[in-house]
């Protein structure tokens, strides 16, 4: 019986994985710094010339981040607003999307254009008449005013709209047929159809929410309402030159969303090829 020898990859294969690997470690060496920081006692954590592994690991860090700098609240601030915006704008996105999809109604195409053409628009030029629109509607310094540019995005409709397109059309009016009601056919059909890119975007909201600091900052003035990003960067203000203290703050605040990220990858993959290929 004969074996096949391995066939040898090419060499423009090896340089692109040689390319990839190196990129690789370039970009998680900062993370895996960060973290090596966060168990350092002060010590080691300022010594110079720096360590990248701890000789005497410690938890004291975060212990003092969440015993004395009230971690604890700043965590739940941050997934409270973070759920929130994300429950909201897939509410808010997912029908958008599927009525600019599959609904006909006068005028759709050409405020679906003109939903595009506003995607060019900064989002800071925006931040000045949503503040002045909050404060006439009383809603600053709460978590109503962080999360309303959640709420509904150009490019959440855009792309719930593409991937709803590849829904067939004949089985919706068959549905519609068999006496089904839009809800109905919105609720049984339609959305367990656009699960992927529901995930999709929901892990896009999740993060963006997470991990804002410029709106929150402009809107929030008490520090009982301050999210992470927030409470990381009065931190930094203090305690400038307790490295490793600093290290274990920005370690709880970007630990939750990789994991998220990790956990969900396969399926916001799946929604994001499955919508550029089915639209």
């Amino acid at each position: 019986m004969k074996i096949g020898r391995m066939k040898m990859p090419s060499v423009p294969t090896l340089i692109a994985g040689t390319v990839l690997v190196f990129a690789t470690v370039w970009a998680a060496f900062p993370l895996f710094w960060m973290t090596s920081m966060s168990f350092m006692p002060e010590a080691e954590a300022n010594a110079f010339p720096a360590r990248l592994w701890p000789v005497n690991p410690t938890l004291d860090n975060y212990a003092e981040l969440f015993a004395y700098q009230h971690m604890g609240r700043y965590v739940l601030n941050s997934l409270f607003v973070a759920c929130l915006a994300t429950a909201l704008s897939l509410a808010f996105n997912v029908t958008a999307g599927y009525a600019f999809a599959k609904l006909q109604f006068k005028g759709r195409e050409k405020l679906f254009q003109a939903l595009l053409a506003a995607l060019v628009i900064p989002g800071q030029l925006t931040m000045l008449p949503l503040f002045f629109l909050l404060k006439n509607l009383h809603l600053l310094n709460t978590y109503v005013g962080v999360v309303v540019p959640f709420m509904s995005s150009l490019f959440g409709i855009f792309l719930v709209r593409q991937y709803a397109l590849s829904l067939p059309d004949e089985m919706l009016q068959a549905a519609r047929v068999d006496g089904a009601s839009e809800w109905q056919v919105f609720r049984r059909i339609v959305l367990p159809n656009l699960r992927p890119i529901m995930v999709t975007l929901g892990v896009f909201t999740f993060l963006a929410a997470w991990n804002d600091f410029l709106w929150p900052l402009i809107v929030l003035s008490d520090d009982g309402f301050y999210t992470l990003p927030l409470a990381i960067a009065a931190l930094s203000q203090e305690h400038l030159q307790d490295q490793g203290l600093m290290m274990a703050g920005a370690t709880v605040t970007i630990a939750p969303v990789l994991i998220l990220f990790i956990l969900l990858q396969r399926h916001y993959v799946r929604g994001l090829l499955s919508g550029s290929v089915k639209g």
